[in-house]
Parts: C-alpha cells; sequence; structure tokens
C-alpha cells in the first residue's frame, strides 16, 4: 500500500518538474534580516520575499523578551488553555492587540489560519449568509467552506456585485461581508469606506482579516481600518503575529468582548489546540510596543515601496499599482516565474516566484514585499539585478 501511495505521489512530483512548476525551499542559516546567509548560496543574500515588514523579526528587544518568557514560563501549557489555563502573558498580548485594533478585546490562536477557519464557522452558521470577495486568502475561503451559513463570492472589488449578493441574502438572521484588508498577491486594498456603507445598508458585520495590513497600513501602522479612517465600523479583525509583529508564528481575532467570550467557549481550533507559545506572545507584545513607540517605521517602509515601484517602472518593469508593501511584477507562465526567481537568485536578491495554484493560471508573479530597514544601497542594488535579469530574459 505504501509502496503504491509514493509511486503516484512521485509520479505527480515529477510532473511538476517536467513543467518547471516544482518548487524548491531555501534553507536560511541565520535569522531573518533584509540581509541573510543561505545554505544554497556563498555570501549574503538580500531578501525581498519575506513578510518581515517592519524590520523587527531579528529586533534585539523582540529576541530578549522572547528569551525571558521562556524563562519564566517554559516551552508552553502543554495542553489547551480551558483544561490546563492561560499565562498571563496571553493575557497581555490579547490586550496588546485589542488596543491595536481598536477594539475592546482580542483572542490568540496558534495562527491566523486558525484563527480564521476558528472564527467564521462560530459565527456564521445555518440561517446565516457569507458574502466574500473572491481573490481572498486561502484561509478565509476554508474557514467559510467549513461554515454551514450559505455562501456566495463577489468579484474582486466589485461594490456593484458586493451590493447584489447582498440583496439576495438580506432575509438571512447573521449577514457577514469577509475581506482581506491588503490582497497578498495583489497589493491592493479592499474598498473599506464602499464596504461599511453597504455593510451598514443591509444590517452586515464585516469580517477583515489584515495580516498584510497591521503594522504596514495607516499612520501609526494599525492597519488598513486606520487607512481608510473606518476603525469603529469593522466588527471583526483577523491578523497574524508572523509578520510585521515579529515574525514568529500566532494569529488572533479581535472585536467585542461579546465575540471572545463566544469563541472561547466555541471556537474549535481555541478549543482543541494547544495555547500560543509563551516566547512567541512575549516577542509580539515587544514588536506592538515598539510599532506604537516608532511609528516612523511604517513612514520608512511606504517610502521604500514608492521608490521600489517608481525605479522598476523606470526600468521597463510594469508592477501592479498599489499602496501597500507589496509590489508585484506578472510575468504570466507559472515555470518562467520559477525561472526569474532563480535567475534573481544566482545574482544575490531572494524573491519567490508564485503561480498556479495559488494565483489563477497565466497570472504567475515575482512578488516584492518592502522591509522598513531595507537601506538606499540595498535598494539600488536590488534594481541594478532586476535590470540584469529582466534583459536576459527578455521581460524589459
Amino acid at each position: 500500500m505504501t509502496e503504491a501511495l509514493d509511486d503516484s505521489l512521485n509520479a505527480d512530483l515529477a510532473a511538476m518538474a517536467k513543467a518547471g512548476t516544482l518548487k524548491s525551499f531555501r534553507h536560511i542559516t541565520g535569522p531573518m534580516d533584509t540581509e541573510v546567509g543561505m545554505a544554497e548560496k556563498a555570501g549574503r543574500i538580500l531578501v525581498l520575499s519575506s513578510n518581515n515588514y517592519l524590520g523587527l523579526a531579528d529586533h534585539p528587544e523582540v529576541i530578549a523578551a522572547g528569551k525571558a518568557a521562556l524563562d519564566k514560563y517554559g516551552a508552553g501549557t502543554a495542553s489547551v488553555r480551558f483544561i490546563c489555563g492561560t499565562f498571563a502573558i496571553h493575557q497581555e498580548i490579547e490586550q496588546s492587540l485589542a488596543r491595536l485594533s481598536r477594539t475592546h478585546a482580542a483572542l490568540t490562536y496558534v495562527s491566523c489560519w486558525a484563527a480564521n477557519t476558528g472564527l467564521i464557522p462560530a459565527v456564521a452558521g445555518e440561517g446565516d449568509a457569507i458574502v466574500s470577495d473572491a481573490l481572498n486568502h486561502a484561509s478565509l475561503i476554508d474557514g467559510c467552506r467549513v461554515s454551514k451559513a450559505k455562501r456566495l463570492v463577489y468579484r474582486h472589488s466589485d461594490m456593484d456585485d458586493l451590493r447584489d449578493k447582498l440583496a439576495e441574502v438580506r432575509e438571512a438572521r447573521r449577514i457577514f461581508i469577509v475581506t482581506d484588508g491588503v490582497f497578498s498577491m495583489e497589493g491592493d486594498l479592499a474598498k473599506l469606506p464602499d464596504i461599511v456603507h453597504l455593510a451598514k445598508r443591509y444590517n452586515a458585520s464585516v469580517i477583515l482579516d489584515d495580516s498584510h495590513g497591521t503594522g504596514v497600513m495607516g499612520k501609526h501602522g494599525r492597519g488598513t481600518a486606520e487607512h481608510w479612517g473606518v476603525e469603529s465600523q469593522i466588527a471583526i479583525i483577523t491578523g497574524t503575529l508572523g509578520k510585521a509583529l515579529g515574525g514568529a508564528a500566532g494569529g488572533y481575532v479581535a472585536g467585542s468582548e461579546a465575540l471572545v467570550k463566544y469563541l472561547s467557549q466555541v471556537s474549535r481550533p481555541q478549543l482543541f489546540s494547544n495555547a500560543l507559545p509563551a516566547t512567541i506572545a512575549a516577542s509580539a507584545k515587544k514588536a506592538i510596543e515598539i510599532l506604537e513607540r516608532e511609528p516612523e517605521r511604517v513612514t520608512r517602509l511606504h517610502e521604500l515601496a514608492k521608490t521600489m515601484r517608481h525605479g522598476l517602472k523606470e526600468l521597463g518593469f510594469k508592477p501592479l499599482e498599489g499602496d501597500s508593501a507589496i509590489v508585484p511584477i506578472i510575468v504570466g507562465d507559472t515555470a518562467f516565474a520559477i525561472k526569474m526567481s532563480q535567475e534573481l537568485l544566482n545574482e544575490g536578491i531572494f524573491i519567490t516566484g508564485f503561480g498556479y495554484p495559488v494565483v489563477p493560471e497565466g497570472t504567475a508573479r515575482l512578488r516584492i514585499q518592502m522591509c522598513a530597514t531595507l537601506t538606499d544601497e540595498q535598494i539600488a542594488f536590488a534594481l541594478e539585478k532586476f535590470e540584469v535579469v529582466g534583459k536576459r530574459l527578455g521581460v524589459i
């Protein structure tokens, strides 16, 4: 039985390799930073593919906070929170997340995937309705699929289609509009003012996954809702601690006290998964403190994103427009995207090529993700290498 399964799986892997779509996993030899060591290549490599938006993954204070929590609390609770209890650091990080999100409460999970797939089925059941953006993250999609609510999908950021879908379910007990804040593969933002307007009109609640917006969007890095000035009008925010907020792992749901109390009673990933490791909770808490103390990191991040996008255009590339820290370059074919990322790695640039099934067929891309601690010299180096590889492969 095992041999037959392995033969079948190996045949699928061989087909991916032949098509040029087989993914390679790089091995980083030190902490995540703007430059890293890599087992597959000598020398330092410039990183343009990390979610380390604020450059806090290797910040001394973030590391120290994690070490102190490990010494104080040990490796973990060794069970779920309602069985073995909650560490004080869990309450502290949840208070910090609620403050950052401008909500009354927050609840942590071991990942944002767990948060999304634990939230949506818990609050949206039979008699309810979910209306979800077509380009939402896979975790939101899976959360909607598990729910017993009626599920509709509206065309990406198409407010007319969203309105029509909401009209179809206006008699539902609870109605939820589900959207990313920053769409991770496009780099564009949800039209939250329009979404909020429609939510009011149809008595719907907005669920906003702001994993790529928290720490990135808004003057103070509070996210996409702050960017649009609608913080008080978003019912539920989900997010991650694994990107701007320290880069380790973990996720959360932020909302009302009633919502958090309800999820702590019925959300399956919360009930049946161990608590967030204390070291991660403490590191993320410190990352939030640094973000609140140094909002200039957010300003610098957006300055660099504009510089990179402008520089690419000057070279002849056509990056997608957007206000986030994500700068995607569409190249079309998945195999070509992977080939181009390998050529860039050979030149000292680490960036991943994304293709199907992560993005639709024919829309494969390189996704540049900016970091606030990149230097002007590093940006110049990156643009120089993009020009070399772009000309070599006939992209520009």
